[in-house]
């Protein structure tokens, strides 16, 4: 990668936070990540803190903002698009761990991630018409994560069909 963009040193924070942490998210393990020098990194940020505010953001981006677009553009079942979008393979829950235990130390992660479940219930209950079962839904994925070692993608799913009373 000769010339990384704004976004792949994004793309390569949220990796490096799934995998080990907010307090493993330096500049330092970022470049070494991406084979670049600081200069690159402070190409496109003031630093450190500007990084963890638009890494906060991108996370929003991605696990949010894009999801709830993806299953708006898949018609009439936008529920069933969006549960497929959270069953889907890769980094997701060791992500959604990693910024939960982020929020627990620091107020700028506690401020998005309050955000993101509010409109992640609120979207829920908006494509469910079932304020109830929205929060049922999501108490299950979040704690799917949460219980050690958490759930696999086979368990959670079958727990979500459990409080649909029907099969995704």
């Amino acid at each position: 990668m000769a010339m990384a963009g704004k976004r792949d040193w994004l793309d390569a924070g949220l990796v490096l936070l799934a995998e080990q942490g907010a307090p493993s998210v330096t500049i330092e393990r970022l470049t070494e990540r991406l084979g670049l020098s600081k200069g690159s990194f402070y190409h496109h940020f003031k630093g450190i803190t500007g990084y963890r505010t638009a890494l906060l953001a991108h996370f929003e981006t991605e696990r949010t903002t894009r999801f709830m677009e993806q299953a708006d553009a898949a018609g009439a079942d936008r529920l069933g698009a969006l549960l497929k979008l959270v069953l889907a393979p890769g980094p997701g829950l060791g992500l959604e761990i990693a910024v939960r235990a982020w929020a627990l130390q620091d107020a700028e992660a506690r401020a998005v991630q309050e955000r993101v479940d509010r409109t992640r219930v609120g979207y829920l209950t908006e494509i469910s018409g079932d304020a109830g079962l929205a929060q049922a839904l999501y108490l299950v994925v979040v704690g799917a994560g949460q219980v050690v070692p958490p759930l696999s993608g086979r368990q959670l799913k079958s727990a979500l069909e459990l409080v649909l009373g029907r099969r995704t």
